[in-house]
């Protein structure tokens, strides 16, 4: 995993990236959650979006919002956030320039900012929400939702009301060749807080039957054949799942990173 350091509208913005040795491995946007409650990229919820697409075979990319760790600028609620990820998302794109798919995954806040940028990016092919906060925000811009994705939400989230986000994704499940993917986990408070690898699981099953369904975008010579990309990335979810029995088990694995401090906020 490599610091680096990006130029955003309103300045510099911090980040940690995780580059795959294929050249043509598909990449993934991490957006963090509310700045103003203490949300930052390094949030356990957060690195548990990370880690599975890392362990996937992706290239990866969590940053924190302006005004943020050394990110620059101040909060915007929605619009300099907004720019902040179209920036990080050319970032990631300009050093993978042959990457086959390009993921959008955001967490409360960053989920909301996550799927605005998804009306505005029709390179995007899919995207995972993590208790967006559809009791608080307006998501009526997804008029139509331009591609397939997953929502997961927590039972006894006590900040985003369950009804209000099994109402959105009723509403999105209703317009044309748009197939929203729900997980409701049982027991999940707002912080997944001993459910991070129920998280982890739902969204790693969830990345590896969608690269299924659509496939590289682009062949190339030389490439390895279809089943066999399948066949490791289930065998990566399934040894990382192996690996990580409980949450505090994942925690403790969390806390051993590269980070200065972690998270329990929003």
């Amino acid at each position: 995993m490599t610091e680096i350091l990006f130029n955003g509208h309103a300045g510099r913005l911090e980040g940690r990236y995780h580059q795959s040795e294929n050249p043509s491995a598909p990449i993934a946007l991490i957006l963090h959650p509310h700045p103003q409650y203490g949300g930052t990229m390094n949030n356990k919820v957060v690195y548990t979006l990370f880690s599975c697409f890392q362990n996937l075979g992706f290239s990866v990319l969590r940053f924190n919002f302006r005004s943020v760790g050394r990110s620059q600028g101040q909060f915007e609620d929605g619009p300099g956030e907004l720019s902040d990820a179209t920036v990080a998302l050319d970032w990631l794109q300009s050093v993978n320039p042959d990457a086959r798919q390009c993921w959008i995954a955001g967490y409360s806040f960053g989920a909301w900012i996550g799927l605005q940028l998804l009306m505005r990016r029709p390179d995007i092919n899919n995207f995972i929400a993590v208790s967006p906060p559809a009791n608080e925000k307006d998501f009526s811009f997804l008029a139509p939702c331009p591609t397939s994705g997953l929502i997961t939400q927590g039972c006894v989230d006590e900040i985003v009301t369950p009804s209000t986000v099994t109402s959105l994704v009723k509403r999105l499940n209703t317009q044309r060749n748009v197939s929203v993917d729900y997980a409701m986990i049982e027991g999940a408070d707002h912080m997944y807080n001993n459910h991070l690898v129920d998280l982890y699981k739902v969204t790693g099953n969830y990345v590896i039957d969608a690269m299924k369904r659509k496939g590289p975008d682009k062949k190339r010579r030389g490439r390895r054949k279809k089943s066999e990309l399948q066949d490791d990335e289930t065998m990566l979810l399934t040894n990382e799942a192996d690996d990580i029995d409980n949450d505090e088990d994942y925690e403790d694995d969390i806390e051993n990173d590269d980070f200065d401090e972690l998270d329990d906020e929003e």
